[in-house]
């Protein structure tokens, strides 16, 4: 029997049976709640009845991420001792059919999800939360590596400078999050390097979800004059690093005066069009931009904003501090949920499991935005990786849908805040030692032969 989104009545029995036989994960509650509900429905795929359904096919891919052990057996075995537990019938503990129903999920059905998670939360948030009541956007780029396999290599290879069996797969991943809330609005995935896989280029993929009155902030690797140029046309604004900022002097004589080391100046466009440009495009282009340019804080900075009175370099320099907020969002990503090595071995597996990741990433920062509304407090004032704690907690719970508790879970996240510590510096160096083994410079099968014939290396000293 096949399930379509043509009966919406149907729909909403056949999801609320599968939240009803499966409390293997409080993920299932939140994707199933009104925020989510008809958004979802909407993007089930015809499917048959099975044991491993999109929505909780979905739900169980999203524990993974929020899991230390991100094992698909470790998922599995949690669903069947879930269904012992409730007195279901008991499923085998294969992990063949849970890895086929994930890759039967609509990778559009996860990002879309993600996408629309991000914007309700955005939608929620109070004009005390922004910036002088406009919605401020911050842009960054990151890698990941994911498993050796041969296709992933041939989709993401690996850096040129490894030497073949001995690197990993790696991508480009840029985003866009919100500034209050944290909440992730959009992102776009492509190789590491060659033609479109810079964080530039991935950037243009997204930039139309950028909407009139927003402020996207970002570093110096963004403000080119044909980006500048898209975004005033969108009717964005603009605050960065100026380009180059860190290896060319600016001249603050030149242009329009507007304070100490602070001017309008006129940028023209650039006379060669780029390669990824078509001529329709470049000669559509303005023939020359306005730009503010100030110095603060040891940067030089670039921004649209042009009037000093409705945005004060002072303003603007405490604003730009801010940007530091989406380098500890990647953080969190990487490093506190485990995004920074991936585990699919295709690329289409590899596309579901960032978006995943994204996903369970949002589904945090829903309850954290709760959480800071019932403590009436900023959404970044709360510690990421104690909701990321007391959420996996929860969803060891055999129900975890009573609303008067998950109130209570928010007043739990709220009571750990992020120290402030403005200007803070930390050095990039490792003070643990690793394990005293060489490195892997030869293929795994050459390695294996070497030991066969001459034993284990030393132990390094």
């Amino acid at each position: 029997m096949y399930h379509t989104t043509s009966s919406v009545s149907g729909q909403q029995r056949f999801i609320q049976s599968q939240r009803n036989e499966s409390d293997c994960l409080s993920a299932f509650n939140l994707l199933t709640s009104d925020i989510l509900f008809d958004e979802l429905e909407k993007s089930l795929p015809k499917h048959r009845e099975r044991l491993f359904p999109p929505t909780e096919t979905l739900a169980m891919f999203v524990a993974q991420a929020l899991s230390a052990d991100r094992s698909c057996q470790h998922v599995v075995n949690q669903a069947a001792v879930q269904r012992l537990v409730t007195g279901l019938p008991i499923c085998s503990t294969n992990t063949g059919g849970y890895c086929q129903a994930r890759q039967r999920l609509p990778l559009e059905m996860v990002s879309g999800l993600t996408r629309y998670l991000g914007h309700q939360i955005d939608q929620q948030l109070p004009d005390e939360w922004r910036w002088h009541g406009r919605r401020v956007r911050l842009v960054d780029g990151t890698t990941v590596t994911m498993p050796d396999t041969a296709e992933n290599q041939a989709v993401y290879p690996q850096q040129r400078t490894q030497k073949e069996g001995l690197g990993f797969p790696i991508c480009r991943l840029v985003g866009i999050t919100c500034l209050a809330s944290g909440a992730l609005l959009n992102a776009a995935v492509g190789r590491f390097s060659g033609k479109g896989g810079n964080e530039q280029a991935l950037l243009r993929s997204i930039q139309e979800m950028l909407e009139a009155g927003d402020i996207l902030m970002g570093d110096a690797f963004f403000p080119t004059f044909f980006f500048i140029a898209a975004m005033l046309a969108q009717g964005v604004d603009i605050l960065m690093e100026q380009q180059g900022a860190r290896k060319r002097v600016t001249d603050f004589r030149r242009g329009k005066r507007l304070g100490q080391r602070d001017h309008l100046i006129t940028l023209p466009k650039p006379r060669i069009k780029p390669d990824w440009m078509s001529e329709t495009d470049y000669v559509a282009a303005p023939e020359s931009i306005t730009v503010r340019e100030f110095k603060a804080g040891g940067k030089t900075m670039v921004t649209t904003m042009l009037c000093p009175k409705s945005a004060s370099k002072s303003e603007l320099k405490a604003l730009y501090k801010q940007r530091w907020s989406v380098e500890l969002d990647i953080r969190h990503i990487k490093e506190t949920m485990g995004m920074n090595i991936l585990s699919c071995k295709t690329p289409d597996m590899i596309h579901k499991e960032i978006w995943v990741y994204l996903l369970a990433y949002n589904l945090i920062r829903l309850l954290m935005v709760q959480a800071a509304f019932s403590a009436d407090i900023m959404p970044r004032e709360i510690s990421f990786k104690h909701c990321l704690q007391l959420c996996v907690i929860w969803c060891q719970k055999p129900d975890s849908s009573d609303d008067e508790q998950l109130y209570v879970l928010c007043t739990l996240m709220a009571q750990r805040r992020v120290g402030n510590r403005p200007g803070r510096i930390e050095p990039r160096v490792v003070k643990r030692r690793s394990k005293p083994y060489p490195l892997l410079t030869v293929t795994r099968d050459k390695a294996r032969e070497n030991v066969r014939k001459f034993g284990h290396p030393k132990k390094l000293k």
